[in-house]
């Protein structure tokens, strides 16, 4: 398989930790060298054709992609829908048929279509509905506004102008998958996680003490906090537009 080198980076590493080298996130490092394939999540080429190349394996996400190719000569990557196939011709535009991988505003797609590659406002890259076998579903248009049932069963209202992508997105086996040894997870820059009372006193709240012992306190974090408590506030100010929330 040819690779796009226009459409590859490379992955930077940062094996979990800040801009002055600190440990910020744990358990992370020694990942394999990968390259990013630049996603075209906008699909800004209106009213022009493309035709599916291939249907490649991406390292870096759950679900496949699919490389296009337009009638002027342009190439990007796209999330690959069930159903898409090598050979098929697709386009992005306000009037496109109703047809898996096209993209069109969400005010022109019929009422229980899925669609992913989804954004929280009009004219933004899609942000919604991208990993592997996930697809959301329009529940009803009124005027200006889209009702969108979300994988994740919460009900949200979203602009009518605001462009999808028709389909569910392909890979949905991918949740059955799982890693048969400790190499697999070593490669996708995993490290081992060890339970703080194993560890030294100097590592975690919880280590030291002579041979097997209890915590002998209320849980805590690897920083001393209590483990039981909530440590996010959701600050988003668009809760006003859900309906439903998720369960």
């Amino acid at each position: 398989m040819t690779r796009i080198r226009s459409l590859l980076t490379i992955k930077k590493k940062t094996s979990g930790r800040d801009d002055q080298g600190h440990v910020s996130i744990r358990h992370r490092g020694g990942e394999q060298k990968r390259f990013i394939r630049e996603i075209d999540w906008r699909r800004g080429k209106l009213d022009i054709n493309a035709k599916v190349s291939t249907i490649e394996y991406d390292p870096g996400r759950t679900a496949d992609i699919a490389l296009l190719i337009y009638e002027d000569g342009a190439k990007s990557y796209i999330l690959a829908p069930t159903g898409l196939k090598v050979g098929d011709v697709v386009v992005s535009s306000v009037n496109a048929p109703i047809k898996d991988g096209n993209c069109l505003p969400l005010k022109n797609i019929p009422v229980g279509v899925p669609v992913h590659c989804l954004s929280f406002q009009k004219g933004k890259d899609a942000q919604l509905i991208k990993s592997a076998g996930s697809a959301a579903y329009i529940q009803s248009i009124d005027g200006n506004k889209a009702t969108i049932k979300l994988p994740s069963g919460e009900i949200r209202i979203f602009n009518a102008d605001s462009f999808a992508t028709i389909g569910q997105v392909g890979n949905s086996d991918h949740s059955n998958q799982k890693l048969t040894k400790a190499g697999q997870s070593r490669l996708r820059g995993i490290r081992p996680t060890v339970r703080g009372v194993a560890q030294n006193p100097h590592s975690h709240p919880h280590g030291g003490g002579e041979g097997r012992s209890s915590i002998g306190m209320h849980p805590k974090t690897p920083w001393g906090k209590s483990a039981f408590k909530k440590t996010r506030k959701r600050k988003n100010a668009s809760n006003r537009l859900i309906i439903k929330h998720r369960k």
